[in-house]
């Protein structure tokens, strides 16, 4: 995948993440951070525990979303070198 295309695909994401966390539906915002985190190589790849109760979702997404930006800026580093 090409940064452009990377680009793309993650600026979409974070829209429906931050539309989705913004409204407080935070079960949807922890979906998008799965649908993230699968873009990543393996190797920058998050471990993310399942989310089981809705309840959680909110510190879920809380815990690992800044985890995952950096995850994020860490490829696109990798993707402008290559």
């Amino acid at each position: 995948m090409s940064l452009q295309e990377f680009d793309t695909l993650i600026d979409r994401m974070k829209l429906a993440f931050e539309g989705a966390d913004n409204l407080g539906q935070y079960v949807e915002a922890a979906k998008v951070l799965f649908q993230m985190n699968a873009q990543l190589p393996d190797d920058l790849q998050l471990i993310f525990e399942e989310l089981d109760d809705p309840e959680d979702a909110k510190s879920f997404v809380k815990q690992y979303g800044a985890e995952l930006k950096y995850a994020i800026v860490n490829y696109r580093q990798r993707l402008m070198i290559s």
